[in-house]
């Protein structure tokens, strides 16, 4: 039930297109070369404790860094850009 000149499966197209965009790059990250875990995070040079580096293959920074890192991380996405400009004035 699309509006305008799109077609009846218009959203369902977007909907499918944002999801194998989504897919494709969390298996170019799943598939991405692993470094050798560090002994020492790499921004405050304290020691990496072993049980971390056996649980996440490759950890190169330390649980603080890491969680300041991910508080600092912005999120993808928020407006559909495929969208029409009906749908983002709702």
């Amino acid at each position: 039930m699309a509006g305008g000149w799109a077609r009846d499966d218009a959203v369902n197209d977007q909907i499918e297109v944002s999801t194998a965009e989504a897919v494709a790059r969390a298996r170019l990250r799943l598939h991405a070369p692993l470094r050798e875990a560090a002994e020492v995070c790499a921004d405050c040079d304290e020691p990496i404790p072993a049980a971390r580096r056996a649980a996440i293959p490759g950890v190169q920074l330390c649980v603080a860094c890491q969680s300041g890192r991910d508080r600092q991380a912005r999120p993808a996405g928020g407006i559909n850009r495929r969208a029409s400009k009906d749908s983002q004035l709702k």
